[in-house]
């Protein structure tokens, strides 16, 4: 009896740790984030966007560390619509009535690729950037480098939206 019990505490444990290493986001494009708030105005939700891109390496930290913390994974999906936007990609983006695409992106290129257009407006200056956008869709200033997910939550609590 005394091995079934800590057979099946171990067994436990071990799900536990492995749900809390799993701890992972579901992201969205900035599109489907805006059509969220348009759809509930009166429950929306601020939209959390990371901007990043394939050759950072701060970017690449922030997504393993912080972006899976199981702390941080809760209160964004809790309080955000959370989206990642490649500041060098190929999306499309239409923001306040005007699309943006990156008319220079070259899917052959390796490492550094064009600038999107909405990285452009959004005035990047480095990698890795995280702007929150209202429930308007007015865009806050950014936050800027890597972050542990504690300061990268206390430091969005403490945002004026």
């Amino acid at each position: 009896m005394k091995k079934i019990l800590i057979a099946f505490f171990l067994i436990v444990g071990g799900i536990t740790v492995q749900a809390q290493e799993k701890a992972e986001i579901k992201w969205m494009t900035l599109d489907e984030a805006l059509q969220l708030q348009a759809k509930k105005p009166k429950k929306a939700k601020p939209i959390f966007m990371d901007v990043y891109t394939d050759w950072c390496g701060p970017c690449k930290m922030l997504d393993k560390n912080t972006f899976h913390d199981p702390e941080f994974v809760k209160f964004i999906t809790e309080n955000y619509y959370p989206v990642k936007f490649n500041g060098e990609g190929n999306s499309e983006v239409n923001h306040k009535g005007k699309k943006y695409t990156n008319p220079g992106y070259n899917p052959d290129r390796k490492g550094r690729n064009a600038v999107h257009d909405f990285t452009m407006f959004l005035q990047v200056q480095g990698y890795p950037s995280m702007y929150v956008l209202d429930t308007k869709g007015e865009v806050k200033p950014p936050l800027v480098g890597y972050r542990t997910a504690p300061e990268l939550i206390t430091e969005l609590k403490n945002m004026k939206l």
